[in-house]
């Protein structure tokens, strides 16, 4: 598929990416949970956590992903509620002159999301959401389309 433009993505394809399923109480995009008690998951356990999303994701789908980078990091600075970041030029804007770029980043943010979880199995839960938000965002699906969709 290398130098074709891809299809955008439909309904279908984000089902394929995998069932959100029913978000706990406390789970709720850009909201802190109640009571204000912020789970601990190590670093390590989080960047697997991320990994293992990544990992869902259908093999037809990781194929068309191209010169892309996903990363760990805290908190974007300036943004405590930003759970995850696509920095890039998503696969339907690449034309035939695309070539010689940095890969595209995909930003997970840790402190986020245990800031707004109340149970590791709701970290993972928002991990998952997080991850195919911002893949989403790769394959050129609008945030607006996400919220549509339950992702946002």
């Amino acid at each position: 598929m290398k130098g074709q433009r891809p299809r955008p993505l439909d309904d279908g394809d984000l089902v394929q990416l995998g069932s959100v399923g029913e978000r706990p109480p406390g789970v709720v995009l850009g909201l802190a949970c109640e009571g204000g008690t912020m789970i601990d998951v190590p670093l390590a356990r989080f960047e697997e956590l991320v990994s293992d999303s990544l990992d869902t994701i259908p093999e037809g789908l990781v194929a068309l992903m191209e010169n892309i980078v996903v990363l760990v990091e805290e908190q974007k600075p300036g943004r405590p509620l930003l759970l995850g970041l696509y920095h890039g030029v998503p696969l339907t804007k690449r034309g035939t002159g695309y070539s010689g770029f940095l890969p595209d980043h995909i930003t997970i943010y840790r402190t986020p999301i245990l800031r707004m979880c109340g149970s590791e199995e709701a970290v993972v839960r928002q991990v998952k959401i997080t991850v195919i938000h911002e893949v989403a965002h790769h394959f050129g699906i609008s945030d607006e389309r996400l919220h549509e969709l339950g992702y946002g």
